[in-house]
């Protein structure tokens, strides 16, 4: 063991897929796991874990690629939607199947010698586990999501974790789908390797440093959606794009009509011309301002609940232990 290590264990890959957006659709990332790799590398990280949504196959090839690499270490992960959010397994060998429920998910994971990560637990605008969290084996959870500048998501995160020390590690990552949202946080722990990272989530001292990246980055990764889906569509239209096992948003691509395609390119550069991405940030940072408003006016409401439900829980495995002797 040597220093202190950098890591950042949630990261995304052109294998994340896509999502919905009313009725279009859109990239999650159109950056390659070297891309990902090649970057945090340039940020001094020393781990990294990928993350994909539903998907294990990018954090392979980000593996193997950092495999010529002194200076870095690579974990396969998977941010998997559950029937109750969204679970990170960390150090997975194997694909886990989404949508069961997060205690099912819960001991998947754990049947690979996985450690499962809280993302964005408590967010209001995408899909964490909210109380949900303390009915399973939880080994860390996100005090800091590099993707929620909000002044609500990661605070009271952070206030849960001080008001129940040593329940769960506390970690901060970037939840980076673009090398533009990279570098901004990051977890340290003792030691600069993936065992010592391992051991630092289990003895519950890894430390949560940085911030969430900044607005202007993640309209960065925006543009690079939209100009990376359009150039999906073009070289689909032109019959160049090959199909890349385990890649769901290629898969898509080419699974569309021609017309469909055409129609994607033209709202892609609508989305590029500055007014409509002005309009569309404006909107957004308005809302989640608004919302995290509303949400701390009930903070310690909630505290308070999660200090009874963890509570009763702690009565009850007592109550069980007691019961097995």
């Amino acid at each position: 063991m040597d220093g202190i290590g950098k890591a950042d264990i949630h990261i995304h890959t052109y294998y994340s897929g896509y999502s919905n957006l009313g009725l279009l659709k859109f990239p999650e990332s159109v950056t390659t796991p070297e891309k990902q790799v090649d970057c945090a590398r340039k940020h001094g990280m020393d781990v990294i874990c990928i993350t994909d949504h539903n998907a294990v196959r990018g954090g392979f090839a980000a593996q193997r690629y950092a495999k010529r690499f002194d200076d870095i270490e690579v974990v396969v992960g998977d941010e998997i939607m559950t029937a109750d959010g969204e679970l990170i397994g960390y150090d997975l060998n194997e694909y886990i199947e989404p949508f069961l429920s997060v205690e099912e998910t819960a001991d998947l994971i754990k049947e690979q010698g996985g450690l499962t990560v809280a993302p964005h637990p408590f967010s209001f605008h995408v899909n964490g586990l909210g109380e949900k969290l303390f009915d399973i084996d939880l080994d860390a959870m996100e005090v800091i999501n590099g993707g929620h500048p909000d002044r609500y998501s990661n605070p009271f995160a952070q206030k849960v974790v001080e008001r129940f020390p040593d329940r769960w590690a506390a970690v901060s990552s970037s939840d980076s789908h673009s090398n533009y949202t990279m570098g901004y946080n990051w977890t340290e722990f003792e030691g600069s390797t993936t065992d010592e990272l391992r051991r630092a989530i289990l003895a519950r001292t890894t430390v949560p440093r940085g911030v969430p990246a900044p607005v202007l980055g993640n309209v960065q990764w925006s543009y690079e959606v939209a100009l990376g889906g359009q150039k999906l569509m073009y070289r689909s239209l032109k019959k160049r794009l090959v199909p890349t096992d385990g890649n769901a948003l290629i898969d898509k691509v080419l699974s569309l009509n021609d017309l469909k395609k055409a129609t994607a390119i033209f709202a892609g550069i609508l989305y590029c011309m500055p007014p409509v991405s002005f309009l569309a940030t404006t909107l957004s940072t308005s809302f989640l301002g608004i919302k995290a408003k509303k949400m701390n006016a009930r903070a310690e409401e909630r505290l308070e609940g999660i200090a009874a439900l963890l509570e009763a829980l702690d009565l009850q495995t007592r109550d069980g232990d007691g019961d097995d002797r």
